[in-house]
């Protein structure tokens, strides 16, 4: 596992879910704060997303918008005022001249202003990557030719397999909606100018030492072996890893190491002494010890608050 996909499938439970919407004329619907992660894309049309608190973002055709945290936020026809804001309707009542894609479309439907593909994905929050930590409230990625090419082939593909039934799209859609969310973070990677993850994914030597912790957490990792992977003196990666990333590197360990178990914890039936094994603990005592310092709770409780949590169903 990459440093990217350690950090998603340790937030991710569920199954993402998404639906298609077509709306026409004067509108205005609201979509409350979500404890997960909400994207909306322009496939015909455009639209204004009203962030609770943000800028108002314009959309236009192939426009991409992830809101990471789940926040609140208004959709509408025009960048409507705070009067008309109060006046959203709730997503789950607003028909909006539309309709999901499960329904027949109807015979209006080509002369629809807005054809928007809406969806979610359901985020243990609880215990986040600073990668996801650290990407902002809206994710803008607007359309240009050229770029983002997988992107692109990931939106075409959602946008062909939601368009009515299809055989295997039980599997297929949400396959292409874990897809699609692995490339929004690329996308903001790659444009980011200030996010210190990118910065250190980047850093030659710190995407090393990166790689190798998250490659094989449990080995016995030192500093002088660590910095010997990442074929750097001890000093230079201690400077480099704690200024980019925010902790040194045995820290940053300890602290992968306890959120890789947490997962294991909610997502599998492992005995404590497996995923001690793991992760890098010679006995099960030193990691309940471990995990009950970092979490507040034993690894017994944790698990028990969290079993089912993979298994919901779709967002």
């Amino acid at each position: 596992m990459d440093v990217v996909s350690d950090a998603i499938s340790a937030v991710r439970i569920g199954r993402p879910s998404s639906n298609r919407v077509r709306a026409s004329g004067s509108w205005c619907t609201r979509l409350a704060p979500y404890d997960g992660a909400g994207f909306h894309i322009v496939l015909e049309g455009s639209c204004w997303l009203l962030p609770d608190g943000g800028a108002p973002v314009a959309l236009g055709v192939g426009d991409a918008v992830l809101l990471p945290h789940g926040a609140g936020h208004v959709l509408a026809d025009s960048a409507a005022d705070a009067e008309a804001v109060a006046r959203a309707l709730p997503f789950d009542d607003w028909s909006g001249d539309g309709y999901p894609s499960s329904d027949p479309p109807p015979a209006t439907a080509d002369a629809a202003r807005l054809h928007v593909l809406c969806g979610k994905y359901r985020l243990d929050h609880s215990r986040v990557h600073p990668l996801m930590a650290e990407l902002p409230q809206v994710v803008h990625l607007p359309h240009r030719v050229g770029r983002h090419p997988e992107l692109r082939a990931a939106i075409d593909l959602l946008g062909v397999e939601l368009g009515g039934p299809r055989p295997g799209a039980g599997i297929a859609v949400p396959s292409l909606l874990d897809l699609l969310l692995v490339y929004m973070i690329r996308a903001w990677m790659s444009e980011s100018t200030a996010g210190a993850w990118p910065a250190a994914l980047g850093d030659p030597v710190v995407a090393s030492a990166l790689r190798a912790l998250h490659a094989d957490p449990a080995a016995p990792w030192t500093n002088d072996r660590l910095a010997t992977e990442a074929g750097v003196s001890r000093p230079t990666l201690a400077r480099r890893f704690t200024a980019l990333v925010g902790r040194p590197p045995m820290a940053y360990l300890t602290w992968w190491r306890l959120t890789r178990a947490a997962t294991l914890l909610r997502d599998t039936t492992d005995p404590l002494a497996a995923i001690a094994a793991r992760i890098g603990y010679g006995t099960p005592y030193a990691f309940s010890h471990a995990f009950s310092r970092e979490f507040g709770t034993t690894p017994g409780r944790y698990r028990e608050g969290h079993q089912g949590d993979r298994a919901r169903g779709p967002a």
